[in-house]
């Protein structure tokens, strides 16, 4: 098999989880994560200074509330992909972390930071 189709998302749903393909996806996620909570927070730094207003951290300003809110958002992303990281690192990736049975490969391979099976995830909240 070639480099490029064992990155392939092919091959990477016909690997268990846990694999080196698993952790490389979910590593090139997290590097995009922090890029992008990097890039959104310095964007909302500069926003806020130079915005007009009193406070001077430009929270009374739409454009700048908006920003904020995307990158608390962006950096919620960034979290959920370092859980994953973690339930790799302990071994129960692909667990649906509600009922334990296996995460479809599928569905981890374009989303590998989820943590429950479809089942699980469209059943509603129990209180």
């Amino acid at each position: 098999m070639s480099r490029e189709e064992r990155g392939s998302p092919a091959a990477i749903t016909q690997e268990l989880p846990g694999g080196p393909h698993w952790r490389a996806l979910l590593e090139a996620r997290w590097q995009a994560r922090v890029r992008e909570v990097t890039e959104l927070s310095l964007a909302y730094h500069f926003a806020a200074v130079a915005a007009p207003g009193d406070t001077g951290d430009g929270t009374d300003q739409p454009e700048v509330q908006g920003m904020l809110r995307r990158t608390v958002a962006a950096r919620w992303k960034l979290a959920d992909v370092e859980e994953a990281l973690g339930r790799l690192a302990a071994g129960n990736f692909g667990s649906c972390e509600q009922c334990g049975s296996q995460i479809p490969a599928g569905l981890l391979a374009s989303m590998p930071e989820t943590r429950y099976c479809l089942r699980c995830d469209t059943e509603p909240a129990r209180v």
